[in-house]
């Protein structure tokens, strides 16, 4: 009997923690604009470290677009919603995968600056000394990880005529990203 109350008491306390948040209730492609119609409130316990958007904010998300594609059942973060087109007009998007040594840990951010730094070529016994690195200003448009490597993978959006550059080296391993203090890129 002790032990019914016990659950019964547990189970009060587990709803009552409950709030309703925006959840996706089909999928919807990166940059495709947010219908309401794709969007469903779902009550949940939240954990402080997901951050989903609360119901309260459907009107607000409704008419933007998904920075990046949101999976049906999902929760809806702010992260995920954006105003801006990816890629805006005269940019590309391109995909880098970085290994820990290529990016500041733990510090870039969806819309932070950055620069793409392209490592040198190593020319060995050619005598030649190699050309110096070259740094492309950038935007971070996305950010997850490689679940084969263990890689960060940084979608980064670049000036269209960077773009070629940048993805030749990022498929030759020769990119790493700087972040720079806020207001250092004019």
């Amino acid at each position: 009997m002790a032990l019914g109350a016990l659950a019964s008491v547990w189970a009060y306390q587990g709803a009552s923690d409950a709030q309703d948040v925006l959840a996706v209730r089909t999928t919807v492609e990166r940059g495709q604009v947010i219908e309401p119609d794709d969007l469903m409130t779902v009550p949940m316990t939240v954990d402080p470290a997901l951050q989903p958007l609360p119901a309260s904010q459907l009107d607000a998300v409704v008419g933007k677009r998904a920075a990046l594609d949101l999976a049906a059942g999902g929760v809806v973060t702010a992260d995920q919603v954006t105003e801006t087109v990816l890629p805006a007009a005269g940019m590309s998007v391109v995909g880098l995968n970085l290994t820990a040594s290529g990016l500041p840990a733990d510090q870039v951010r969806v819309g932070d600056r950055v620069r793409v730094v392209l490592t040198s070529d190593t020319v060995t016994g050619t005598g030649s000394t190699p050309a110096g690195p070259v740094a492309i200003d950038a935007e971070v448009a996305g950010t997850g990880i490689d679940d084969a490597s263990g890689n960060t993978i940084l979608n980064v959006q670049v000036a269209h005529d960077d773009a070629p550059l940048v993805a030749d080296k990022a498929a030759a391993g020769q990119v790493a990203v700087v972040l720079d203090e806020p207001g250092d890129q004019e």
